[in-house]
């Protein structure tokens, strides 16, 4: 899996670059980058900043929330969501990602407290209903809820209370993205454990509701890789034509769904046989799948990385 813009809408950014310089949007966005990983607030944001945004960041965090929809379809194959509410929309990221996961949605509104985003997302996602405010702004109760790259930005006190709050807003499922850091999954997991006490399911990547296992200086995340347009390489100074965004993530619905095992980590492969490194309601584990058993390993070769395993 390789997410990339829709042709219409990579169409559409590129209309709005032309005769923008290259070379301000590159200084933009190495201070664009510190922020992000300083976890700084986007509320200050300019124009020329939120195009640097569109090059520099949009792409990754566009790839993370896709595949991060591939697995929500993939635990709940008949979801099928009509209304979308897309809190911290900025340019509109995770709207594009579920547009293009859901056929089915009918109605998009979107959150977003900066003004120079909600004007660049009304032009990116037409028709949506804008919202100006935080994340404490009253929100419209929608079938499926996405705050992505929003925790962040937030004291790491306030994410219980925050994931609390936006689940109120889901009818049917909410999905949290982070940075695939230990500060992106520390939010992640205490998000995680509020919802559980709030009374929802986890889908996914978890297939259970229990306590999570990891602990120490261990984290649960994944990676997407992604390829680089020439603006993307040069913006980033970058000298390979892909980046590999690594991010954490929790899916939250009122039913149980989820069995299996999720693969945490990258599967170790040698002579005897593949090691998966998995995690389910029993905890963390590796299971071991033999060369010599010839079914099993075909399967398991199959899988990678984020996969769930069923063994």
């Amino acid at each position: 899996m390789n997410p990339a813009f829709p042709p219409a809408l990579a169409g559409l950014i590129a209309q709005m670059l032309e005769g923008v310089s290259r070379k301000e949007l590159a200084a933009r966005a190495q201070q664009l980058s510190a922020a992000y990983r300083a976890g700084q607030a986007s509320h200050g944001m300019e124009q020329g900043d939120v195009l640097a945004y569109l090059l520099a960041r949009a792409p990754a965090t566009f790839a993370a929330i896709s595949a991060v929809l591939a697995r929500v379809k993939e635990v709940a194959p008949d979801f099928a969501p009509q209304s979308l509410l897309d809190v911290g929309a900025g340019p509109g990221t995770a709207s594009w990602a579920a547009q293009a996961a859901f056929a089915s949605l009918s109605s998009v509104t979107m959150l977003e407290a900066n003004g120079a985003f909600r004007l660049l997302a009304a032009k990116l996602v037409p028709g949506a209903h804008m919202i100006a405010g935080d994340v404490s702004r009253s929100k419209p109760k929608s079938d499926l809820v996405i705050a992505a790259y929003l925790l962040a930005e937030l004291p790491e006190k306030s994410v219980a209370m925050v994931a609390r709050d936006v689940w109120a807003s889901a009818a049917q499922m909410l999905v949290l993205v982070e940075p695939g850091t230990p500060q992106g999954f520390a939010r992640i997991r205490a998000a995680r454990a509020a919802l559980i006490e709030a009374g929802a399911h986890v889908a996914a990547p978890c297939t259970h509701d229990n306590a999570c296992p990891m602990s120490g200086a261990d984290w649960c995340h994944f990676s997407q890789r992604l390829q680089r347009s020439r603006d993307h390489m040069h913006l980033k100074d970058a000298s390979v034509p892909f980046e590999d965004e690594r991010y954490s993530y929790v899916v939250a619905m009122c039913e149980k769904l989820s069995s299996g095992a999720r693969i945490i980590k990258p599967v170790l492969e040698g002579k005897p046989g593949l090691t998966l490194p998995l995690c389910d309601e029993t905890g963390l584990r590796n299971e071991f799948v033999a060369s010599r058993d010839k079914q099993a390993y075909r399967a398991a070769r199959k899988l990678g990385w984020g996969d769930l395993f069923f063994g």
